[in-house]
């Protein structure tokens, strides 16, 4: 969310960072209609400012007995009082069209990110490891399957397609990453563990920036009760569209996309002390997708899935120290990869490839042999003060000066579902078995090596 005095301040710089993301200029538009928000606060408050003084003045008419003037400043009086709901309602939808055009905005990019329309934008900031080269290297799935280990058919049967049911050593296999994940980063990276709610408010969700843009790509659950009054009233024809579409939206949970959402509104509606800064939270959960813009992509594997587990890393920081903070949170996420030794590369994501809320992203791209290329396997990203405003989450500083909005950051430690596939491709044999890395084999009982099931 944006600061619409900012705007005011220096529209400028408001335009050029609208411009680097492929945007049309939103100042000029979004000063008129700050200037229609102060308009109608200002017609209110003339409004009731002269009924106020009128009513004094028809106390002095009548103690001069001037019965004439009480009644003409009275019709007066009954004019206003006619007024002022219509001043008022003029006055809401002002406010609420103003916040609506700033929640529809994205972050502005900092001033060191790179200039680019799409991907092909993003710059390679470093690679870790060599990229591995089999002459027959099969993908995850194809591994999978052939270890009559994951199966894909099932849970199509089950739930439909973007769904697998993983079995025996490889649903431990990727239980076994979650848990060695988490525990990476409470012990050695200094992360708070939090087991978060799931099922999310509207509130929450506009908090992190998932509504109302991305309201599609979000899975919603509706008790029981809810959805049968809903229904019932739509069937009866008791509830026009629009009135059912509000009762839903009253009474909906959203399922986390990302436990972003969860972690990073803990602190909202919340003045913390400096002193108190940085908080850093960890949380391995489930996460729910609907990817409604991912038609045809990824149909085949795990690589996009409407359910999958991952480990988030969230940070809460003042302006000053959040920069820091994001290379601390990026090399957090590398060491993932590198105490697993899966070679990776990290990129600084262009203006036009990054995301609503970030003001800068490092997204890490793990190498898939399979694929014979590398694919996103972490973002980590610094949103500013962006979220904090629509969550209005501040600290106070040591120094006693008013109360300031934190600054936010977000990245996956990692996607366990992305790294079991990275683990499935880069540790395969030839005989269609998998070697297990060796940090994971004390989550594997001692395994060492992933067979064919039978």
């Amino acid at each position: 969310m944006h600061d619409i005095r900012s705007i005011r301040e220096n529209p400028a710089a408001f335009d050029k960072g609208l411009m680097n993301r492929g945007m049309e200029p939103l100042s000029a538009a979004l000063i008129a209609l700050d200037d229609r928000r102060k308009s109608a606060v200002s017609a209110l408050q003339t409004a009731l400012e002269r009924r106020n003084a009128l009513s004094k003045e028809i106390g002095q008419a009548k103690a001069k007995k001037d019965e004439a003037r009480a009644q003409e400043l009275m019709a007066e009086v009954a004019r206003l009082k006619e007024s002022v709901p219509v001043l008022e309602q003029e006055e809401r939808e002002a406010e609420k069209a103003l916040f609506e055009a700033l929640a529809a905005v994205p972050n502005i990019p900092k001033e060191d990110v790179p200039v680019g329309p799409d991907e092909t934008g993003n710059v390679e900031r470093h690679r870790y490891g060599t990229p591995l080269t089999l002459n027959s290297a099969k993908q995850h799935f194809e591994i999978g399957e052939g270890l009559g280990l994951m199966d894909f058919e099932a849970a199509a049967r089950i739930s439909g397609s973007r769904f697998v049911v993983l079995k025996g050593g490889l649903a431990r296999l990727e239980r076994a990453l979650g848990q060695f994940m988490i525990d990476l980063h409470t012990t050695e990276h200094g992360y708070t563990e939090v087991n978060p709610p799931l099922l999310v408010r509207d509130e929450a969700m506009f908090g992190t920036a998932q509504l109302p843009k991305f309201e599609e790509d979000q899975f919603w659950a509706l008790p029981g009760s809810s959805l049968e009054t809903v229904l019932a009233s739509a069937v009866n024809g008791t509830a026009d569209g629009e009135a059912a579409r509000k009762a839903v939206k009253e009474a909906r949970y959203g399922l986390i996309p990302t436990a972003e959402v969860s972690l990073t509104n803990l602190v909202r509606e919340q003045i913390l002390a400096e002193e108190e800064l940085p908080l850093r939270f960890t949380a391995l959960t489930p996460s729910f997708r609907a990817e409604a813009g991912a038609a045809g992509r990824d149909t085949r594997g795990m690589i996009r899935q409407h359910q999958f587990v991952k480990c988030e890393l969230v940070s809460v920081t003042t302006p000053e120290t959040s920069a820091d903070e994001h290379e601390r949170m990026l090399t957090s996420a590398e060491n993932v990869l590198k105490k697993l030794d899966l070679p990776f590369r990290t990129v600084t994501l262009c203006t036009g490839d990054m995301g609503f809320a970030s003001a800068k992203t490092y997204d890490i791209e793990v190498w898939l042999p399979g694929q014979g290329m590398y694919r996103e396997i972490s973002s980590c990203s610094v949103c500013t003060d962006f979220q904090a405003r629509r969550m209005n989450a501040r600290y106070r500083p040591a120094d006693g000066k008013g109360p300031r909005f934190v600054h936010t950051l977000n990245g996956s430690g990692l996607a366990v579902g992305r790294t079991l596939v990275a683990v499935l491709e880069n540790y395969q044999n030839e005989d269609g078995s998998v070697t297990i890395p060796t940090v994971l084999q004390p989550y594997m009982g001692g395994l060492a090596r992933l067979e064919r099931m039978g």
